[in-house]
């Protein structure tokens, strides 16, 4: 069976090969606006499960993941130009935030594809940011790739004070609940 990643995300990337999977990517080329009125936690599995089903079929087991950063109700995705992650940045500093991962993995039984996804939600709370940190962490360049702005697993991560909730969910991909899901369509995880 082939286990497929409909990502480009190094990290997820990474995570994965922790978790000690072998697997191919292929990215999933969707359209990713939000719906009118849609809730966060039902547009990233909606946009996972999208994924996902975009690079199915027979034989493959394909995992798609979406990660937002909402903040007093707002969803922050990744910043279009410098001047949005600093914007996002400032919002963030001294503030908690929500970080959902929608997951679905997609296997078939027969001819037909089988959906399992699930969401995971973390509490992220944010150091206060001075405006110099926020100058200096934009010139390397990391922000503008990320969801919120930031990347926990890298140089963003010393403005993480605290995670509630899954650290590997704030990284896009939260391991936990993608074993369960894999173990359930088949996929041995750890000689399951």
């Amino acid at each position: 069976m082939q286990i497929v990643l409909a990502s480009r995300s190094p990290q997820r990337q990474k995570l994965l090969e922790a978790m000690g999977l072998e697997f191919e990517t292929s990215p999933a080329g969707i359209d990713e606006s939000r719906h009118p009125g849609e809730e966060p936690a039902k547009y990233v599995v909606r946009l996972a499960i999208a994924k996902a089903l975009a690079g199915s079929g027979p034989g493959k087991v394909v995992i798609g993941a979406d990660t937002a950063v909402v903040h007093r109700g707002s969803i922050l995705g990744k910043p279009a130009h410098p001047a949005e992650a600093r914007a996002m940045l400032l919002r963030l500093s001294g503030e908690s935030h929500t970080v959902f991962t929608g997951l679905a993995v997609v296997s078939y039984e027969g001819d037909r594809p089988r959906i399992r996804s699930a969401v995971e939600t973390s509490v992220v709370r944010f150091a206060t940011v001075t405006h110099s940190e926020i100058d200096a962490y934009i010139a390397t360049g990391e922000p503008l790739d990320k969801a919120g702005a930031y990347a926990l697993q890298g140089i963003g991560g010393i403005f993480v004070e605290s995670v509630e909730g899954s650290p590997s969910n704030v990284a896009g991909l939260p391991v936990h609940a993608l074993a369960r899901l894999l173990r359930i369509s088949g996929v041995p995880v750890l000689g399951s």
